[in-house]
């Protein structure tokens, strides 16, 4: 939806790149994606329309907002993953959430499989990416915002625990920026959630205790970014960070440049981790079944908003009994 709030003259460039970025705005929204601006800035950077800077990426964050303002981007087209507004839903009638409970009645899909699957990415940005698959697929997905904190990795591993009691692994598909710290991050959750999953707690409280953690197996596979999809699907790089502590060893094994995770297409992202969530299913026909055992149920919610009025009227005679 393009609205014009303040009425404004581009020049020459300025129209050509609002152009360029709405029919790039229109690819993805075309395939039910909807861009972050960081995402659309290395698309300009991909097919090399701007520099790879933090200069650009101003510049076209301010040229983006203008031309929202003045009516040539749609405000539907670049999506803030990071502040939304906490409402209250409201229906028209009981029929209406039940409608509505349709689309989010879910199963354990993955019950009876040999291993509990989560997706983890390091910027919350792009958990809108990884959102369709998870949903899809029946799996957790955790926007780790940076190093995860000591409370999300407690509560990581009580899910590898709960996993272990019912005899399944417990996998963590990581994906995070090739640089520095996303890199050392995978080491990061690897290692405390190897502490975690030890069996090695102890309640501080109760002396007689020898432990309270049983043991779990946990896995974290880093999917992306690696340098062989850096090497497939060349990436606009960035120098890698010399501030931060880790550059040092970071550098001596992979250069001066770093990558992000941004910078692939939604689309490769999101078939990077349905590719490795699938190949985590160990028995498709009973993963089938479940999830047409879930389709029934939708259906019978669906079919039970469509009736909503007859079956009120059986139901209002017994109100109060």
């Amino acid at each position: 939806m393009k609205i014009c709030f303040t009425p404004r003259h581009f020049q020459h460039k300025s129209q050509q790149m609002l152009r360029i970025a709405q029919e790039i705005i229109d690819e993805f929204e075309a395939d039910g994606y909807i861009l972050t601006l960081r995402q659309l800035y290395y698309q300009f950077v991909a097919r090399d329309l701007i520099e790879n800077s933090q200069r650009a990426y101003s510049r076209l964050g301010a040229l983006i907002s203008s031309g929202r303002l003045s009516g040539n981007v749609s405000w539907a087209a670049i999506e803030d993953r990071t502040r939304r507004a906490a409402t209250q839903p409201n229906w028209d009638s009981p029929g209406d959430i039940i409608k509505s409970a349709a689309y989010g009645f879910n199963l354990d899909r993955w019950e009876g499989q040999d291993t509990r699957v989560e997706i983890w990415v390091e910027k919350e940005a792009l958990a809108g990416v990884f959102s369709r698959v998870a949903q899809e697929l029946g799996v957790t997905l955790l926007s780790c915002r940076g190093y995860l904190s000591a409370s999300a990795m407690y509560s990581a591993a009580e899910r590898a625990w709960n996993a272990n009691q019912e005899h399944m692994n417990f996998q963590i598909l990581h994906f995070g920026d090739h640089d520095p710290s996303g890199m050392d991050m995978t080491r990061d959750i690897q290692d405390r959630m190897e502490l975690f999953c030890s069996g090695s707690g102890v309640y501080v409280n109760n002396p007689r205790s020898t432990g309270f953690t049983p043991d779990a197996v946990c896995r974290v596979d880093r999917v992306a970014l690696n340098m062989d999809q850096i090497r497939e699907y060349n990436p606009p790089p960035n120098p890698a960070k010399l501030t931060d502590t880790r550059s040092h060893g970071y550098i001596q094994e992979y250069g001066k440049s770093s990558w992000e995770l941004d910078a692939l297409e939604p689309r490769v992202l999101a078939d990077l981790a349905k590719a490795r969530v699938q190949a985590c299913i160990s028995d498709p026909g009973l993963f089938a079944d479940r999830e047409a055992e879930q389709a029934e149920g939708r259906e019978l919610l669906r079919a039970a908003a469509r009736d909503w009025d007859n079956i009120a009227l059986k139901l209002r005679p017994t109100l109060g009994q």
